[in-house]
């Protein structure tokens, strides 16, 4: 049964006919499946269920609102069911109060779906799932957009997706939205048009109040900074932290394998530069499938895939790296150094997703060569200063991030 499901996979993956037949099926198949499992179960007022990135983390919006109701009194008549794919990853949130743990797209994930008041989720949820019309749908979104995204691509190279399909299911997500978070006016416009929500009549379900998300990053403690450099094996290096967090390239794809890296750093070339001053902490994109060799790099490279809330790393990080994702957006709150390697920039303005923003706009040197890249580094150690250019950033992009916005929108959306 493996086998003959992982050949209809890659068979689906070169013929775009044979995907739709199959995602349709599915879809059809999950529908009935979901409709049948849930018959008769009523909606509790008082649960909620949480989600991040599809249930393969601890983090993100839905963990900073689930954290600020768990912790206040005035929540404490409220069940959280909280959906992970490895569920015995998770079990300690269970001995927080009125917390349950499920397994995502079991029955049991799917009973409480159909039972719970809210729904909290930070990614697309698939398309044979809709709230009821007594339940409320918050979509938080994972980040503030650089790249396009659904009804407003222009260019689109994703091998799995044709863009009119992607403008479809970004169409039939949006009508399940109840309220969609935003942490700033410039994303509220871009969500509002990606998701095509005006013409549906549903511009006005933005909450615009900031990101839960960020919250972390203007409440945190030293004791959070030792935690997690204890966690990673690094409390007694005292070298400066590079974080390394690049995106997915959505043409870098192996049927039957997944979104896969390119080693565009030479890793090597860069520790005999740096180590004597850098480790470099290497996340790569969750959907990214092939193993990078940190064996080859150790003492100087570590892998923090695995360290689920990015907001843990960018305490410790004195140095962000990346290249078209979002993260530096959400870094940009600590108002330290950051870098743009785009390697590959011409491909990706001019044929992948393009921009929202000019990059002139961007906090930090953009780099496209491995050297410029690393006389970058070896002048921001000495030279960097937190400039007008960065102030004006974080005053455009990020000027509702204050360490509250988790309040603000749980007193918006959920009743108490």
């Amino acid at each position: 049964m493996g086998k003959i499901k992982k050949v209809a996979i890659i068979i689906s993956e070169k013929s775009t006919f044979l995907r739709n037949i199959m995602r349709k099926t599915i879809n059809l198949l999950r529908k009935i499946k979901y409709k049948t499992n849930t018959f008769g179960k009523e909606v509790n007022d008082n649960m909620i269920i949480f989600c991040a990135f599809n249930g393969k983390s601890y983090s993100c919006s839905p963990k900073a609102i689930y954290e600020f109701m768990v912790n206040n009194k005035k929540y404490r008549k409220f069940t959280f069911v909280w959906a992970f794919r490895e569920k015995e990853k998770y079990e300690f949130l269970a001995k927080n109060r009125n917390t349950l743990v499920v397994t995502i797209n079991s029955k049991e994930y799917e009973k409480y779906l159909a039972m719970s008041k809210y729904w909290i989720f930070n990614y697309k949820i698939p398309d044979y799932l809709y709230p009821k019309k007594n339940q409320i749908f918050i979509q938080c979104w994972h980040g503030t957009p650089l790249k396009r995204l659904g009804c407003d691509l222009i260019h689109f190279d994703n091998v799995l997706n044709t863009i009119n399909g992607m403008k479809k299911r970004y169409k039939i997500e949006a009508s399940k939205f109840t309220y969609f978070l935003s942490p700033s006016r410039f994303a509220s416009e871009r969500f509002i048009s990606a998701w095509n929500l005006k013409e549906i009549g549903k511009q006005n379900i933005i909450v615009e109040k900031g990101y839960p998300r960020n919250d972390f990053l203007f409440n945190y403690t030293d004791k959070d900074v030792e935690k997690i450099k204890k966690k990673l094996g690094i409390e007694n290096d005292k070298r400066k932290v590079i974080l390394y967090a690049p995106t997915y390239r959505s043409n870098q794809h192996e049927a039957g394998v997944g979104y896969t890296y390119k080693e565009e750093i030479n890793f090597e070339k860069l520790r005999k530069k740096l180590e004597n001053k850098y480790i470099v902490l290497f996340r790569p994109h969750y959907f990214i499938a092939n193993v990078f060799d940190f064996n080859k790099y150790k003492g100087f490279v570590y892998d923090v895939s695995e360290i689920d809330d990015i907001n843990e790393l960018y305490i410790i990080t004195d140095l962000l790296i990346t290249d078209y994702s979002s993260v530096f957006f959400d870094f940009a709150n600590l108002k330290r150094p950051m870098l743009f390697y785009m390697y590959d920039l011409d491909h990706y303005r001019n044929e992948s997703n393009g921009f929202y923003i000019g990059l002139n706009e961007l906090p930090g040197k953009i780099t496209t060569t491995q050297d410029e890249l690393e006389d970058e580094i070896e002048k921001i150690d000495k030279n960097f200063m937190y400039d007008e250019k960065y102030k004006k950033f974080n005053k455009k992009y990020n000027y509702l991030d204050d360490g509250n916005a988790s309040k603000r929108v749980v007193e918006e959306c959920i009743k108490c």
